[in-house]
């Protein structure tokens, strides 16, 4: 039988405890062949903290994980009773399991969050900003283009009362 990957529901906070309960559900043998796999989809988030950057985890889908199983009777009831499992995401009695264009994205996605690190705080244009690191620290300034994607953002800094654009990491800034 065929294995696909399938959301389950959880309580908020307890996605470790459950992927925890189930990989020793899976070494100690009773679904060892049946489940391949358990995952909770983080990223990786940048901040600043009394001065000092800070990398955290965040989770992409607080309250879900995603499962590589064969769906029988048996795994499905297993699944269902390990504490802080709510049930599984689905239409009706019978879990629908995710495409495999949707699990290729989740699996990039988690990917490219682990190389680079995102910010905790989303900067947009027209926001004020103070330079927390760097040359400029304590300047301020209005983002005028952000490139989240690569941790970027030029702010248009007040230096002998011109403005003039410079190029800073998400993480050497807050908002004001």
């Amino acid at each position: 039988m065929a294995k696909n990957w399938y959301v389950i529901h959880t309580q908020t906070g307890y996605e470790d405890k459950v992927r925890t309960n189930l990989e020793s559900k899976i070494k100690s043998g009773i679904i060892h062949d049946q489940i391949a796999q358990v995952m909770v989809p983080v990223e990786q988030v940048s901040e600043i903290k009394g001065g000092k950057k800070r990398i955290s985890q965040r989770k992409f889908f607080p309250g879900y994980i995603l499962v590589e199983m064969e769906l029988s009777d048996e795994t499905w009831y297993l699944v269902k009773n390990i504490p802080g499992v709510t049930g599984f995401v689905g239409a009706g009695s019978r879990p629908l399991p995710l495409r495999d264009e949707e699990v290729a994205s989740i699996m990039k996605q988690t990917k490219d969050a682990r190389e680079k690190p995102t910010p905790k705080v989303i900067f947009e244009k027209g926001e004020n900003v103070r330079v927390n690191e760097g040359p400029f620290t304590n300047f301020n300034g209005v983002i005028d283009d952000a490139n989240l994607a690569k941790g970027k953002v030029k702010v248009m800094i007040s230096i002998f009362g011109r403005a003039t654009p410079v190029e800073l990491e998400t993480w050497q800034i807050e908002k004001i």
